[in-house]
């Protein structure tokens, strides 16, 4: 079973903030897929959702744990390094600009306190990443990251501005289209059409 694991923190107060962007892409997907309600796992500590895309089945994974415990909820699920490998993992990403989005595999966390937390449980950094772009960018499309670890917080813990949210819906169809040939065709073939 193919698994799609959603970054971002619980809590009301972080559900629309740029740290989510993992979890509401899943979320959108969810719905827009036809797979199941959310279902709390105890044993996970996770909210989780069933269906398939073609014949492939895919189990998707929300994390109830904060953002820096995000492996554990997942390594009871993902217990080799050739599941790891089907394993997708939909994060925020401050090096890319919103609206874009970058598959990678094999790499280093890049600073990203859940995708450090996943590598550390998983034994591997072999597993493919799904980089949603939440940094704001100059009408040409250059970044204007902010700079100094406070402003980072401060962004990435902020909500989504006003435009932000009225261009989601486009970003989260390129997310969801991402996802669902990750999990139909495999990550190397969305990889190759999405980068």
């Amino acid at each position: 079973m193919y698994i799609v694991v959603g970054l971002g923190n619980p809590g009301a107060e972080y559900e629309r903030t740029r740290h989510n962007m993992g979890r509401i892409s899943l979320d959108w997907f969810r719905k827009k897929y036809g797979f199941s309600e959310w279902e709390f796992q105890k044993k996970l500590n996770a909210h989780t959702a069933e269906g398939k895309i073609g014949k492939v089945k895919a189990l998707l994974v929300i994390p109830d744990t904060f953002m820096n415990k995000s492996g554990k909820a997942i390594e009871s699920l993902v217990k080799s390094k050739k599941a790891a490998k089907e394993t997708l993992v939909v994060y925020d990403d401050l090096d890319i600009p919103f609206g874009s989005m970058k598959f990678s595999f094999g790499r280093s966390s890049g600073g990203h306190n859940g995708v450090e937390s996943i590598i550390r449980s998983l034994k591997t950094k072999d597993f493919p990443r799904l980089r949603v772009g939440v940094s704001p960018s100059t009408p040409s499309g250059k970044l204007k990251k902010p700079v100094g670890e406070k402003k980072v917080l401060d962004y990435l813990l902020g909500n989504f501005s006003k435009k932000d949210e009225e261009d989601m819906n486009k970003t989260l169809k390129k997310v969801g289209e991402a996802i669902e040939v990750s999990i139909g065709e495999g990550y190397q073939i969305a990889m190759n059409r999405c980068n």
